[in-house]
C-alpha cells in the first residue's frame, strides 16, 4: 500500500469492524412477526409461474415434504423451494432484537431487503424501497410507489416498509449495535422499473444504455429479436452495462472499467438514501455488503468508496470476493483490500483451510499447514485489514456449518442431494458436533471478526442452497420431523428438527469470552511450535496474553511451549494446572490465560 493511502484514515477499515460479532439475517426465513403482510401471488407472479392454489408454507413443516400445490404441479424440490414463501419480515427482526442482544451479537448483516419478487431479493424491482411484504402495508406501498418517478430522487417517498426499516435501524443503534445491508450493483431483476421501460419502449427508452443489451426488437419482423446478457447467463437477472473496459473481463478476477453513468448516478442516490435518510447519517445504515464484487469494474469501486465515506466516514464496505475457479481456487482479495475499495471481504479464504484441519476430511491439514495457509492470507494484506475481515464459515450461499463438517468432500462441491444423492443432509453425528465446536473456538479466537449465519447457533443443519435457507428453528416452536433421506427414493427415515439448547449455550459462551477479551479483536497472533494435527497460538502480549490450544489427534498430546503454572480457561472460567507432563485430550481445545497473583 502506498504511503499516501497509509496516512489517509479513509483508506483504513473503521475501528469498530474488528470488535464486532456479525450475525447474518435472511429476512424471509428469519421470523414472521406480522402474518397480515404475508406474500400473495400478485407480489411475484410477474417473475414466476405461480401454481394454482398456491399458499404460504407453514413455518414448522417438514422441509422436504412438497407443498400440496407443488405436488399438483409436479414440481421438483428446488422449484418448490423457490416458490415457497414463509412470511419472514422486518417486524420479525424487530421482535428478535432482544434475543440477538442476549446472544451477544453486535452487528447485523441483512441479505437484500430491497423490493423484489423472489425470496432472496437479488432480483431488485426497486433499489430505493424496502420489499413491500417486509412492511405492514403491501397494498398501500405499491400504490405510493406507482405515483413516483423512480428516476427522480426528489419524488421518492417513504413507504410503510421503508419507515419500518428505518425504525429497525434506530432500534439497532439504540442497542449500540451496527447494521449493514446487501446490494447487488451488478444486475437487477426483470421487474426493475428501468428494465420495464426498456421492454416497453425498446430503443426509445431513456434507460436503453443502462443494461448490457445485445440487440433490440425489430418491429418490421414477426419475431422478437430482443436479446441481452444476464448475470451468469440468467435472463431473470439482466446485467447493468459495464463501460470503458480496458482489461480482460473474466469471472473471479478484478478488471478495469466503469458502470454506465446513468445507472451509476442512480446507485449513488440509493446509497445516499440509506446511509443518510433525509440527510441524517446517524439514522442510516452502517455500510453495505456488496454482491458479486468481481463482476463490477474496479473503476466504479474506487469511486464508490470515497462517495460512501464522504457521507459516513465510519461506514463498512464488505465485498463478496469468492471463487476464482470453482471449486478449486478462491480469489485473491488483495486488489480489493488495499485501501481504495473495500474494508473487508467475506473471508471464506480462511475458513476453507480451517475446515481441512478441524473436519474429518480424507487428507486433513497439519497444524503447521493451517498456520501457513492463514499467515499467507493475513500477511499479504495491509496491517489494519486482517482484524477487520468478516470471518464467514457458512452463509445463504453455502452448506450450513454442521452439514459442511458432516460431509468430508471438497468444500461446496456437489454439496446438495441433487448433485450427490449420498450427501448427508440429516442430523450430524456427535463427532461432527465436537469438531464444529472446536472450529468455532478457533473462529472466535482467531484474527478477524466472527460471523454467524442465522440459525447455525440454534443447531440447524442443511446442505447448500436452497437447503441452507430453511425457516429458523426457534425455541418453543414444534417442528414436524424432517426427512433424513431428503427427497431420495426408498423408505423414509426422520430426524427431530428442533432448537439445540446445548449448541446455543456454546455460542453464548464463545461470544461472552470474545467480548470480554480485548486481545481477540486487536491483539497480535503468534503461532507456537506443534506437531501433527495439533495447533497452538497466542494472542496479545504481556500479562494479557492468551494461549489457544487444539488437539485433533486421536490420542492425548503434550504442548511443551507452555510455561508450567496455574491458568484460567477463559471459555468456562475453570482452573487449569499446567505441569511438565501437561497433555490435551483428543478432539479438544483450551483457551488459557495465566492466573494473576
Amino acid at each position: 500500500m502506498s504511503s499516501t493511502a497509509s496516512a489517509d484514515s479513509s483508506a483504513q477499515p473503521p475501528a469498530w469492524a474488528r470488535d464486532v460479532i456479525w450475525y447474518q439475517i435472511f429476512v424471509e426465513r428469519f421470523h414472521n412477526g406480522d402474518p397480515t403482510n404475508d406474500p400473495r401471488p400478485v407480489n411475484f407472479a410477474g417473475s414466476f409461474k405461480v401454481p394454482a392454489n398456491w399458499a404460504p408454507t407453514p413455518w414448522t413443516g417438514n422441509w422436504y415434504e412438497p407443498d400440496a400445490w407443488a405436488k399438483a404441479a409436479n414440481l421438483n424440490h428446488n422449484d418448490n423451494i423457490n416458490l415457497r414463501r414463509y412470511g419472514g419480515d422486518l417486524q420479525g427482526v424487530l421482535d428478535k432484537l432482544d434475543y440477538l442482544q442476549e446472544l451477544g451479537v453486535t452487528a447485523l448483516y441483512l441479505n437484500p431487503v430491497n423490493d423484489a419478487p423472489s425470496l432472496h431479493k437479488y432480483d431488485a424491482r426497486s433499489y430505493h424501497h424496502i420489499d413491500v411484504n417486509f412492511g405492514p402495508d403491501p397494498v398501500g406501498d405499491n400504490l405510493l410507489i406507482a405515483r413516483e418517478n423512480p428516476a427522480d430522487p426528489a419524488t421518492w417517498q417513504w413507504t410503510a416498509a421503508d419507515r419500518l426499516f428505518l425504525q429497525l435501524v434506530q432500534e439497532v443503534h439504540r442497542r449500540r449495535m451496527r447494521i449493514i445491508v446487501d446490494y447487488s450493483w451488478n444486475h437487477t431483476g426483470v421487474e426493475f422499473w428501468a428494465w420495464q421501460d426498456i421492454l416497453k419502449k425498446q430503443q426509445q427508452s431513456a434507460y436503453k444504455d443502462w443494461y448490457d443489451i445485445v440487440r433490440f426488437n425489430d418491429p418490421a419482423t414477426p419475431g422478437n429479436e430482443f436479446d441481452y446478457n444476464g448475470w451468469l447467463g440468467l435472463k431473470s437477472l439482466p446485467e447493468i452495462k459495464k463501460v470503458n473496459i480496458t482489461t480482460t473481463r473474466k469471472a473471479g478476477h478484478p478488471y478495469e472499467g466503469q458502470l454506465n453513468e446513468g445507472a451509476k448516478q442512480h446507485v449513488e442516490a440509493v446509497t445516499r438514501r440509506w446511509l443518510a435518510p433525509d440527510g441524517k447519517p446517524e439514522n442510516g445504515v452502517d455500510g453495505f455488503r456488496l454482491d458479486v464484487a468481481d463482476q463490477v469494474p474496479m473503476g466504479f469501486w474506487r469511486d464508490y468508496r470515497p462517495f460512501v465515506k464522504s457521507i459516513k466516514p465510519e461506514a463498512y464496505l464488505v465485498g463478496e470476493v469468492w471463487w476464482e475457479e470453482w471449486p478449486n481456487r478462491l480469489m485473491n482479495p488483495v486488489p480489493y483490500l488495499s485501501g481504495d475499495v473495500f474494508d473487508g471481504v467475506m473471508f471464506y479464504q480462511v475458513y476453507r483451510p480451517a475446515r481441512c484441519f478441524f473436519a474429518a476430511v480424507p487428507a486433513p491439514l497439519t497444524g503447521r499447514q493451517l498456520q501457513d495457509s492463514l499467515e499467507r492470507q493475513w500477511s499479504r494484506l495491509p496491517a489494519a485489514f486482517p482484524a477487520a475481515q468478516m470471518n464467514v464459515s457458512a452463509s445463504h450461499d453455502s452448506p450450513r456449518l454442521l452439514t459442511c463438517f458432516a460431509n468430508p468432500g471438497i468444500y461446496k462441491y456437489k454439496a446438495t442431494p441433487n448433485d450427490n444423492p449420498a450427501y448427508h443432509t440429516g442430523r450430524p453425528t456427535p463427532d461432527t458436533y465436537q469438531r464444529v465446536r472446536l472450529y468455532l473456538l478457533h473462529q472466535f479466537t482467531s484474527v478477524g471478526a466472527p460471523h454467524i449465519w442465522n440459525g447455525d447457533e440454534l443447531g440447524m443443519w442443511g446442505s447448500d442452497d436452497p437447503d441452507c435457507r430453511k425457516p429458523l428453528w426457534w425455541p418453543g416452536m414444534k417442528f414436524a420431523p424432517e426427512t433424513r433421506t431428503n427427497y431420495q427414493p426408498g423408505p423414509k427415515t426422520y430426524d427431530a428438527a428442533s432448537f439445540n439448547a446445548q449448541h446455543f449455550a456454546y455460542y453464548k459462551q464463545l461470544i461472552r469470552m470474545r467480548k470480554a477479551t480485548p486481545v481477540f479483536g486487536s491483539g497480535s497472533i503468534q503461532f507456537l511450535p506443534t506437531a501433527g494435527h495439533t495447533l497452538a497460538y497466542s494472542r496479545g502480549t504481556g500479562p494479557e496474553t492468551v494461549v489457544v490450544l487444539f488437539n485433533l489427534e486421536a490420542s492425548p498430546q503434550q504442548f511443551r511451549p507452555l510455561t508450567p503454572g496455574s491458568y484460567r480457561n477463559l471459555l468456562d472460567n475453570s482452573s487449569v494446572t499446567v505441569g511438565r507432563d501437561f497433555a490435551l485430550p483428543p478432539l479438544s481445545g483450551l483457551v488459557l490465560q495465566k492466573s494473576k497473583g
